[in-house]
Parts: structure tokens; C-alpha cells; sequence
């Protein structure tokens, strides 16, 4: 557990993340290390990144002002009532969305309530800055758990560590593939076999791949239970009516009443109503009515247009990445493709296909990923000798057979 905290502890104590400095004091490399892909980090960086800007959005009272004010003419004193507002929630009329405001109604929503009618209450957002909050912290757990996994492998793989690492993939003190290198890498990956170990590495990512679907696609749902159900189609509706707007330029066309309800008015009202209960002096339960100023909504209703098609954005984005592990974990000459495709197409196709058939998924995932961390000439000829050694291995168990 206190690994998945470690890059957050760095961070608050202004230090650099514990790989971060493990890769910079091995080789000083002038690119950073790469563990994983560009739809991991779109859901575990930039996800986490942007909820957390919304979330202090959303709270900043600097900008907005106060998020709930409310005016009443009983006499109560007003910032009761806006306490009251805050917590019990506000309402807004389903009949009188559709009405024209300043003559028909106060604002979509606002006007006489009467018996029947359907009302739409809104008790949501004193949580929507803890709702983001948490939605990002879940997409920023998902990418601490690999970290947390992956331990530093790449690191050890892709650079030269000073005593601490089992193996080095450097060219040696003059710049050349000496045995002993060759020697140690194909140890190396020997082992790696006969453990398992690579398996377990390919398996925790595509674990972690799956987590981060399943997080959007969670997180989606919950959020339209949290907005009362409207938001499945939310950011759809909110673009038709705005695109479907007309010319409000002329007086005449301003008030001219619309048969279509505006979705971010109707899911994040910046004008409601409330309904306080108090006892008169005989005991009488008396009604005051308040009519509340909600500012913050103004910025809600565009952060959760933005959420939506972020999600929809990395739901497809994952999709792909999901279908992507699939084909590759299934279909060999997919593999045979991508590793060509690591060294710019340098690499024989009949070399990377005895590659291929000679190591597992996980050992390929790995040389995947070692592609995008040491050079090209280092990884092509770490494929050569890689691909001799299985082939000497190969003819050596087909011999004893």
C-alpha cells in the first residue's frame, strides 16, 4: 500500500519520484523512461490531471463567488437560509422549463408550483468537487499499481546500474557488444523463462489495461446515477441545443417560446426555488419560499460537458487499447509485425519470426518494451543474439529429444 503512495509522498516533499531518480543517476538519459503506452497514460496521468483541475475549479469561490445565495421577503435571516438551501437542496418545476423567462418565468424551471406538478429536485452539489476528486484519484491508483508492479524493471533492463542491477544491456567502457554483456543478457532471459517471470510482468499490465476500461466505464455510470440520470446523454444534448439555437439578436425572436428544454439548465439550474418549514408563535407550521442564485453552476454545467466526451474519449481509447492486447496476445503474426515494426523494419522477417515462435508472450512484450528505451542498434543487436540463443537452445532440446 505504501508503494502505491510513493509518488505522491515525492511529490509533497518536492522530490523527483523514486524511479524517476533511479533512471536519471543510472545513465542520465536525456528521454524519459517509458513503462508503458499512450493509452495508459492518457487514463493515469492526464485523467487524473484534468478531474483534479476540475475539482479545484469547481471550489474555487475566488471566481464564482459563493456558491449558493438565496433571497426570501419572510424575514429570515439570509445566510440561514442559504445554509438551509445548501444542504436540503433546491428544486426547479418541470412545466415552467420550457417558459419564457422574465415573462412567463423567473428562469427555466422558476415559477408557481401547484399541485401535480413534477418537480426535479437538485441535492448533488455540495459532492461534486469530492465526486472529481475521487474519480481522479481512482484513474491515479490504476497507474501506481503498475508502477508498484513493475518495480523498476525497464530501469534495470535499460541501463547500466551501478552494482545493484542483475543485468546490463550498455555496449561496455568502448562501445562495443562484448561477450560478457551477450553472456549475461541471454543468462538473463533464461531465467526469466524458467521462472516465469515475464509472463506475470505481460499479464499485470494487461490487468492494469482492463482496470482502466472498467474504471471509465464504471465511473460513467455512476456519474448518471449521481446526475440524477441524465447525463448517459448529456454531453450529446447539451452540443444539439446549442447547435440548434436560433438568432436571438432581435427582440421579437428572443422571446418567442422554445419548444426544446435546455439540458445543462435543466441538470445544473443557475435560478431555483426553496422550500423552507418554520413554527409561528402559536405553533403553526409556516411555508417560506426563497429563490436561490446557484453561480456555481455556471462552471459545472461546462466541466461536465467536458467529462462527458473525456470519458467517451477514453472508453474508445480503451476500447482500442483492449482489442489491441488481444490481437497481439492471440495472433502471431501480429507479434512477428510490431517487433519488425521496433527495429524501423531493419530486422529479417524470418529472424523475428524465429524470434516469435522461440520466446513467449511476456518475453515479447518485454523486447517490446525495451524497444522504446534503449537505441536501435543496441536493441537490434540484442534481437540477433537473443534470436542465436534460441535457436541453439532450440536444436539443443530437439537433439536430446
Amino acid at each position: 500500500m505504501l508503494e502505491l503512495l510513493g509518488p505522491v509522498r515525492d511529490l509533497l516533499a518536492g522530490q523527483q519520484p523514486q524511479q524517476q531518480q533511479q533512471q536519471q543517476a543510472a545513465a542520465n538519459r536525456p528521454y524519459p523512461l517509458r513503462i508503458d503506452n499512450v493509452s495508459f497514460r492518457l487514463h493515469t496521468q492526464l485523467s487524473f490531471a484534468l478531474l483534479a483541475c476540475c475539482a479545484a475549479l469547481v471550489s474555487a469561490k475566488q471566481f464564482f463567488g459563493e456558491p449558493i445565495v438565496c433571497i426570501n421577503h419572510s424575514g429570515l435571516e439570509t445566510e440561514s437560509v442559504n445554509i438551509y438551501c445548501w444542504i436540503y437542496g433546491t428544486f426547479t418545476v418541470k412545466r415552467h422549463l420550457r417558459g419564457i423567462t422574465g415573462r412567463q418565468v423567473a428562469a427555466p424551471g422558476v415559477a408557481q408550483a401547484s399541485d401535480g406538478d413534477e418537480i426535479y429536485q437538485h441535492k448533488y452539489y455540495q459532492w461534486v468537487c469530492l465526486v472529481l476528486l475521487l474519480q481522479g484519484l481512482a484513474y491515479y491508483v490504476s497507474g501506481a499499481l503498475w508502477r508498484a508492479w513493475e518495480a523498476g524493471l525497464m530501469c534495470q533492463l535499460s541501463n547500466e546500474l551501478a552494482g545493484s542491477g542483475r543485468i546490463s544491456l550498455a555496449l561496455g567502457p568502448d562501445n562495443v557488444w562484448t561477450e560478457e554483456v551477450k553472456s549475461r543478457v541471454c543468462a538473463y532471459f533464461a531465467e526469466a523463462r524458467l521462472s516465469r517471470a515475464h509472463e506475470l510482468y505481460a499479464l499485470r499490465f494487461a490487468s492494469c489495461e482492463l482496470l482502466n476500461f472498467l474504471l471509465t466505464l464504471g465511473q460513467f455510470c455512476l456519474l448518471d446515477k449521481f446526475l440524477e440520470g441524465r447525463f448517459a446523454s448529456y454531453g450529446l444534448d447539451a452540443l444539439s441545443f446549442l447547435l440548434s439555437q436560433p438568432d436571438a439578436s432581435s427582440l421579437r425572436q428572443r422571446y418567442q417560446p422554445s419548444s426544446r428544454v435546455d439540458p445543462m439548465a435543466r441538470l445544473f439550474p443557475k435560478l431555483a426555488k426553496c422550500t423552507l418549514y418554520t413554527f409561528g408563535s402559536t405553533g403553526s407550521s409556516q411555508v417560506h419560499d426563497a429563490l436561490c442564485v446557484l453561480s456555481l453552476n455556471v462552471v459545472n454545467e461546462k466541466v461536465f460537458v467536458f467529462v462527458w466526451f473525456w470519458m467517451v474519449f477514453l472508453f474508445v481509447v480503451g476500447s482500442f487499447a483492449l482489442i489491441y492486447r488481444v490481437i497481439v496476445l492471440t495472433q502471431r503474426w501480429a507479434r512477428i509485425l510490431l517487433l519488425r515494426a521496433s527495429t524501423r523494419g531493419s530486422l529479417p522477417k524470418s529472424l523475428a519470426h524465429r524470434l516469435t515462435v522461440g520466446s513467449s508472450y511476456g518475453e515479447w512484450f518485454v523486447l517490446r518494451r525495451l524497444s522504446m528505451n534503449v537505441s536501435l542498434a543496441v536493441y537490434r543487436r540484442l534481437l540477433l543474439d537473443l534470436a542465436e540463443h534460441y535457436e541453439a537452445d532450440h536444436r539443443t532440446h530437439k537433439h536430446i529429444s
